[in-house]
């Protein structure tokens, strides 16, 4: 028996699909005859036989993504993911990896959470880097574009990696507290859903971006609450660190001046007062015939202050 799901009412329900026992021998036999090409992992070629022995996090605590990327590309992928490309993100606090497909030409991009990672042993980062590593796999081989896909052909190649390595790689990370840690924007709403499971109206954010109608479930929240949320927290200094002085002069030749108000005084302006900027007696230079002969100019008049 297989499943597959649709969608009734916003509801995600499984529905069955029927599968011939011839269907389902082929599957597992195509799936034993993979097994059968993939290389078995060389226990020896680590001090303890394992990834993710504890002694790994003394002999390299903050092990090269890069390099750790091609060793595990050539031990359980058959080199198969050269054009898969993996980096940090600085940005991505929510999960811990994801793997992005781009375009028909096979080619891939990884990307792990430094700000979740860099608090977990090194075990999570390599469990982590595998679980991505095969979603470029199947991508690359079958073009398997479902990230949110743990079907058994992921469960597979995350049975047979956790074999051979020794890792523990799963399907869903447990990074909660890491996650949670991240959410200091909070919004809380003070209409009917503040009393009602599982979220009593809160909603935390990594980011400050404040519910709105570009969430999904905005408009079924208008419909059954109409509720306003109000933000009642947020990281310490926040606005404060929002806002900056200029008070140097701009490229343009515009000065801020505190001690006037904030105006904004422009020297390129012709309308500009210019002795809000020059206070004091005026005296033209030159002589009157030089002064007519340069009149049309427009020339600036140069102020100086009296002492």
């Amino acid at each position: 028996m297989a499943t597959s799901r649709i969608i009734v009412n916003g509801v995600i329900v499984r529905k069955r699909k029927e599968t011939s026992p011839s269907d389902e021998v082929m599957s597992s036999t195509s799936r034993r005859s993979n097994k059968a090409e993939f290389p078995s992992f060389d226990t020896a070629a680590t001090p303890t036989g394992s990834l993710v022995d504890p002694i790994w996090e003394t002999l390299d605590p903050t092990p090269d993504v890069h390099a750790l990327f091609m060793s595990y590309n050539d031990m359980f992928f058959k080199g198969s993911l050269a054009g898969c490309e993996v980096k940090w993100s600085h940005r991505m606090t929510s999960c811990a990896g994801v793997c992005s497909y781009e375009g028909r030409g096979g080619l891939c991009s990884i990307r792990l959470s430094k700000p979740l990672l860099i608090f977990r042993p090194r075990k999570d980062l390599v469990e982590t880097l595998l679980h991505e590593m095969i979603h470029a796999y199947l991508f690359v081989t079958v073009r398997n574009r479902d990230r949110d896909g743990h079907g058994p052909d992921f469960q597979f190649h995350m049975r047979r990696i956790n074999s051979e390595a020794g890792t523990h790689i799963t399907i869903y990370h447990t990074f909660f507290a890491e996650v949670a840690n991240y959410k200091q924007h909070w919004w809380r709403c003070d209409g009917a859903c503040r009393s009602r499971r599982p979220y009593f109206g809160w909603v935390k954010r990594a980011s400050n971006r404040a519910p709105g109608p570009y969430d999904f479930w905005w408009k079924q929240h208008e419909h059954t609450c109409g509720g306003k949320f109000i933000k009642v927290k947020e990281p310490e200094g926040y606005q404060k660190g929002k806002k900056r002085n200029i008070k140097n002069a701009t490229l343009d030749g515009t000065i801020k001046e505190e001690s006037a108000g904030n105006k904004i005084v422009s020297l390129t302006s012709h309308n500009a007062n210019k002795k809000a900027v020059f206070p004091g007696e005026g005296h033209v230079l030159g002589t009157q015939k030089l002064s007519e002969g340069i009149g049309s100019c427009s020339l600036v008049s140069f102020y100086f202050e009296t002492i």
